[in-house]
């Protein structure tokens, strides 16, 4: 059971998200080879919320702060056919832009059948940013798979080991942040934080259409990357002394400077956010079995002009992140989230990243689950408030990586992202194939 607790400050902060054009949500989408029925997944998902503390809370509103406490009602799950299997997208983009009713639970389950395709299905669940990340939310996925097989093959658990309650994660910090110090570290961050953004002043897409947080909606543009060029990049980036997350980001940032075109008149200054795994960075370390939002992010500021080089910018992105995270920058952005949040809220027209990408790269867990096949497995955000910011999520699972390109409508169209993330395919292709 549910110790209850005040949401520390980044719990605080998704809370307030889930309000804001329900954004920073995370959909997790499973692709299925195997017939799984709703009874069937009906007992799989009741034995998670059995096991996962979180999901038998509820977040409630109190003393001016919010609070989670015991009394979820269970997880809500439903049945949709579509026609074609492309129309997966379709019931991804609804997920995205449906609000969470956290006074009531934190997570709910879809699973998709496709008629044309009768041995497929699409498992999706949209799950509260306060209390999951993306590796805990495809770990999820891994136990509800795990569960189906059990079950199935006639044993299942009767008795669910449950699992302990995590601390606040202000408690799993290291000592330097805590207390007095801590607050000194945030304020220092936030002065920081303030004048990079004056004096580099970053370039972002823009707007195509301006309206209030409230008119705003999220959407998603999804892309592939085959197993060989996969791997060509993967080998290409140990060559350049670089890595897989700073390619891809070197690749959106120059996507979004070539759509400006800017870069080509003066130097330009474009801001990039890589979100970061803090599980193994604290001490003890945390299983992604355990859920809870244990990411924070670092921000780093580039220059590019017509002359910049793909490889240099890469190795510098990766440079910059492995600096902020020596400094514990990932440690002291979490502290300053809510105060990040609530000025957005004040001015949501302004916001610190031209481009923001979530790689949790090799997904290590099983693809066969008895009669169930995993084919493919990817994440996204509802980024619905987040008006001008070009975000991407990946994941590498079985050699192929996926790739969810999300945004903010009307602000940025869909047909301008489909152009962004096209070219950021050809980017990478064009890399992987230069002589």
């Amino acid at each position: 059971m549910l110790e209850k607790r005040e949401l520390a400050v980044q719990e605080q902060a998704m809370e307030v998200f889930n309000h804001l054009a329900a954004s920073y949500n995370i959909v997790t989408i499973s692709r299925i080879r195997g017939i799984l029925s709703e009874e069937l997944l009906t007992q799989a998902v009741d034995a998670i919320q059995s096991r996962h503390p979180l999901l038998n809370s509820r977040i409630v509103a109190k003393s001016n702060s919010f609070w989670f406490e015991t009394g979820a009602d269970k997880i809500p799950l439903s049945v949709v056919k579509k026609q074609r299997t492309e129309e997966w997208e379709e019931l991804v983009n609804e997920e995205l832009n449906k609000k969470i009713n956290s006074n009531k639970n934190l997570l709910r389950v879809r699973l998709l059948r496709i008629e044309e395709e009768e041995n497929i299905c699409y498992l999706i669940t949209t799950i509260h940013h306060a209390i999951a990340d993306a590796c805990s939310c495809i770990q999820l996925h891994s136990e509800i798979l795990t569960n189906c097989q059990k079950i199935t093959e006639g044993k299942a658990e009767t008795n669910i080991i449950h699992l302990p309650q995590l601390p606040s994660i202000h408690k799993l910090l290291p000592n330097s942040l805590q207390g007095f110090t801590g607050e000194i570290r945030n304020i220092l961050y936030l002065l920081w934080l303030q004048l990079r953004l004056f004096f580099y002043q970053p370039i972002h897409l823009g707007f195509e259409k301006s309206v209030p947080i409230e008119s705003r909606s999220s959407g998603m543009v999804h892309r592939k990357i085959d197993s060989e060029l996969t791997t060509t990049l993967v080998n290409l980036c140990r060559q350049q002394k670089t890595t897989v997350h700073a390619a891809l980001g070197a690749a959106m940032l120059f996507a979004i400077a070539r759509k400006t075109n800017i870069y080509k008149i003066k130097k330009t200054c474009l801001s990039f956010l890589s979100y970061v795994n803090l599980r193994p960075r604290l001490q003890p370390q945390i299983s992604n079995e355990n859920l809870g939002i244990l990411a924070s992010r670092i921000l780093s500021f580039h220059h590019l002009n017509k002359y910049s080089n793909f490889w240099n910018l890469a190795r510098e992105i990766k440079q910059k992140l492995e600096k902020g995270l020596a400094k514990g920058d990932d440690f002291t952005q979490l502290l300053a989230s809510k105060t990040i949040t609530l000025s957005f809220v004040k001015n949501p027209y302004q916001y610190d990243a031209s481009a923001s990408l979530s790689n949790i790269g090799r997904v290590n867990i099983p693809h066969q689950y008895g009669q169930f096949e995993l084919e493919e497995i990817s994440f996204v955000a509802s980024q619905g408030a987040l008006a001008w910011v070009f975000c991407a999520a990946v994941s590498t699972f079985r050699g192929k990586m996926l790739l969810n390109f999300s945004f903010s409508l009307p602000s940025i169209s869909k047909e301008r992202v489909n152009y962004l993330a096209d070219d950021v395919i050809s980017i990478i292709y064009d890399v992987c194939n230069q002589k």
